[in-house]
């Protein structure tokens, strides 16, 4: 697991603290980087292990261009290349070369029925900022997501 999530259901903020904490716990599991995401009550926190793309453009949580979703993300997605090309011929550009972006905009174009095109295993949370909501699926096989409902 590499990364961490805080969604207070009290409304209140979440606390930075709290969730650098929670990052720093799985340090070991990456690395590489951290990235933090705070959206008041929704908190997103993520260690790299940086494998597919080295260069900061695979830097966690990721934004889509319009910041419309943000996810943090753990895990392969085998066919992200093929899903890439079928996302680039529906209009949407890439920043980096990670298969994080491919299930960011999958997530975008298709929504929950991205899953059916996904060969892997993986865990990830995407926040949707314009409806505050969020969609926190994982594969049987894939890495357990930590959420703390407080």
């Amino acid at each position: 697991m590499r990364i961490a999530g805080i969604f207070n259901l009290s409304g209140e903020p979440v606390s930075p603290v709290l969730l650098r904490k929670m990052t720093d716990s799985i340090i070991h599991r990456g690395p590489d980087s951290e990235g933090f995401y705070i959206d008041s009550f929704i908190g997103l926190g993520h260690r790299r292990l940086a494998i597919i793309d080295l260069s900061s453009a695979g830097h966690q949580p990721m934004a889509t261009a319009q910041n419309q979703h943000v996810i943090t993300y753990n895990g392969e997605i085998y066919n992200f290349q093929e899903l890439r090309i079928e996302l680039e011929a529906l209009g949407h550009r890439f920043r980096s070369r990670t298969d994080t972006e491919v299930v960011l905009y999958a997530y975008q174009e298709w929504g929950e029925k991205c899953l059916d095109r996904f060969n892997g295993m993986f865990a990830f949370a995407i926040w949707i900022g314009q409806n505050r909501n969020y969609f926190l699926p994982e594969t049987a096989m894939g890495s357990n997501l930590s959420t703390i409902l407080s």
